[in-house]
């Protein structure tokens, strides 16, 4: 995989703080254009034969009401499906519940905006820890991984994956991302020394480095 991180210029990243059953949350939010039409978008985004060729293999019940589960990582409930414009789900990893909702919005006819909103009950000292790049970081990633099959139609192996991101141009990708976390909170008021701070440490989670 080549250098990727003039992708990383298209995507618009906010944090927000909400309230989620009552309680404050955090909502992490990356929006992004990808230059084909809202149907086959929206196809890549929920079919079972589609999702492990940008994200990673899925299975389970892919429809409304229904439970998924994603290899090696999170699962959950499908809580709403509008195709072709709107999918929320829970996502459950690690014992906490949190909340992701992908909308579709077509920019002409072979044009479409996409725009993802995590929302959680961060545990307080892991927000301390590695602020909003912990998710967000994953999620430019997954965005990219989405573009990539978009522009060429082909599948992105793990064993590829993995490489790219031990190769200084990986690393470099996830730099950046998390340096763009890091603006995105730094804008919703955090402490800019925190933020950064913050910020290395999800570069170091993200690459393995010590330093």
């Amino acid at each position: 995989m080549e250098n990727l991180i003039h992708h990383l210029g298209v995507v618009v990243r906010t944090v927000r703080t909400v309230n989620r059953d009552g309680k404050p949350a955090t909502a992490a939010i990356a929006v992004r254009s990808y230059d084909t039409d809202i149907g086959d978008l929206w196809n890549a985004i929920t079919t079972a034969e589609r999702i492990p060729r940008w994200f990673m293999p899925v299975e389970g019940d892919l429809r409304l009401g229904g439970r998924f589960q994603l290899h090696g990582n999170a699962g959950g409930s499908i809580v709403g499906c509008e195709p072709p414009r709107r999918l929320s789900v829970t996502w459950e990893y690690a014992g906490e519940v949190s909340w992701v909702d992908v909308t579709l919005d077509p920019e002409g006819d072979d044009r479409t905006r996409l725009t993802l909103e995590h929302v959680a009950h961060v545990p307080e000292e892991f927000w301390d820890q590695f602020g909003p790049g912990a998710v967000g970081v994953g999620w430019d990633l997954g965005l990219l991984g989405l573009a990539l099959h978009i522009e060429t139609g082909a599948s992105n192996p793990p064993e590829e994956s993995a490489a790219w991101m031990a190769s200084e141009d990986g690393k470099g990708y996830v730099r950046a991302s998390s340096d763009g976390w890091c603006e995105a909170v730094i804008a919703n008021g955090a402490d800019p020394d925190w933020a950064r701070e913050a910020a290395e440490r999800t570069r170091r989670f993200y690459t393995g480095d010590s330093a």
